[in-house]
């Protein structure tokens, strides 16, 4: 009987030549992440443990982005705890604003993460990994202190579920559309601590920075990962920035997967989730009249360049509603600069858009963008849970980049295809 691609990458790291769906191993760990707030609770676990030294100080990183340019006394001293812990450690992976990014656009794009990897981060969108064809999840930090310690954590092999999207994708849908489609269809804990496989035409299209935002929702359905298997278009990416040897894994042809879902997305709208649930799912045409107050284009799911170059031709030469905040936040510092040379920033200011540095800030409420009571946010990040991006009585719609963009112009939910219709 033949292993899916998430059974053989854990296999491998747990030195047998098989493993099965529920059983409890320990694997080794190629690499181990935390961020402000969870890395100062994981080093201060891994302070009890007794333990001197981390397993590997080059697998050992630290990514400083959710209250970043810290925001207050408090946030200062976590970054703070997690700088002092780095020098202290020699962790050469202990990345300063300035050379900070949004820490799941940032590790890919310096080449820490390659295929067949096995990842655990103190971040539950550490899955964005996937992308790579690499077995990456989320852990909490205590967990992630002693992966810090021994270089191993444990696990329950998930079973696989599989993803087939049939056909050609449609004019501005793309990876942000298929992942909240797939959601609203299953809901979410529809792959509750399974391993979600993604395959098929429509996906072979998609450009790693589509791929990436897929994989980050996984866990928006309850997924332990989310896998898209290595091809050309990976190999691409990782040449020149993979920073170590690699082995690719392929799901067996005889692989046995828990259940499989084909969807054709030929016709497919781009998707919008209504408050407050990524699941609660609709086409952008049967959005109906929803004003919003600020709309966000940014975060690990969606500040890649992709997105920006998406967001810029949709404002080129137009001008944000006069009732609408457009922030738009690039994933690291290399995006920022390569937006800045194609003119990319150019067009968002002279839309009234506000740039951002590097930061996961609004995502989360944390700051950048913070929303009073009764205020609407379209957003690209991943998560429109009550309070999420601010007051209680605020909303959030989850939306791609070129949603988010035509509703910034038009002042409510709107299609891009409404622009192109005035232009």
């Amino acid at each position: 009987m033949g292993m899916t691609m998430a059974e053989k990458i854990l296999a491998a790291h747990a030195g047998r030549p098989e493993v099965h769906p529920g059983e409890l191993i320990t694997a080794r760990v190629d690499l181990v992440l935390a961020n402000d707030i969870t890395g100062p609770v994981a080093i201060q676990e891994f302070q009890r443990t007794g333990a001197e030294r981390v397993f590997d100080p080059e697998r050992v990183v630290l990514v400083p982005d959710h209250f970043t340019p810290n925001k207050d006394i408090p946030s200062a001293i976590q970054v703070q705890t997690l700088r002092e812990f780095a020098r202290a450690q020699g962790l050469p992976h202990f990345y300063e604003v300035g050379r900070m990014g949004v820490e799941h656009c940032l590790l890919p794009e310096e080449g820490l993460v390659v295929p067949g990897d096995l990842v655990v981060g103190a971040d539950s969108h550490t899955c964005t990994y996937g992308a790579l064809g690499a077995f990456a999840t989320g852990m909490g930090s205590t967990d992630i202190a002693a992966a810090m310690a021994t270089g191993e954590a444990w696990f329950r092999v998930p079973s696989t579920l599989l993803f087939l999207y049939r056909g050609r994708l449609p004019r501005w849908v793309g990876g942000k559309d298929l992942i909240l489609y797939t959601i609203g269809q299953i809901g979410v804990d529809g792959a509750r601590y399974r391993a979600m496989e993604f395959g098929g035409e429509a996906v072979a299209e998609l450009s790693l920075d589509g791929r990436f935002t897929m994989a980050n929702m996984a866990i928006e359905a309850g997924a332990k990962c989310g896998l898209f298997p290595v091809d050309e278009k990976t190999e691409a990416y990782l040449a020149g920035r993979a920073r170590r040897p690699y082995r690719v894994y392929r799901s067996d042809p005889d692989a046995v997967y828990e259940r499989v879902y084909e969807f054709d997305v030929s016709h497919l709208e781009p998707q919008v989730a209504f408050p407050h649930l990524p699941s609660n799912v609709r086409p952008i045409s049967a959005a109906g009249e929803v004003p919003i107050d600020q709309a966000v284009i940014g975060s690990c799911t969606n500040g890649r360049l992709e997105d920006l170059r998406l967001a810029a031709e949709v404002l080129r030469g137009r001008r944000v509603h006069p009732r609408v905040r457009l922030i738009i936040i690039p994933g690291t510092p290399a995006i920022q600069r390569q937006a800045l040379r194609e003119g990319l920033l150019e067009i968002f200011l002279e839309a009234g858009a506000a740039v951002s540095t590097p930061t996961c800030g609004p995502c989360l409420g944390g700051h950048m963008g913070i929303l009073a009571p009764g205020e609407r946010a379209v957003a690209t990040t991943n998560r429109n849970f009550v309070g999420r991006m601010g007051h209680p009585q605020s909303e959030v719609y989850l939306a791609g980049p070129a949603v988010a963009a035509a509703s910034a112009v038009l002042g409510r939910l709107a299609s891009p295809a409404e622009l192109e219709g005035l232009a």
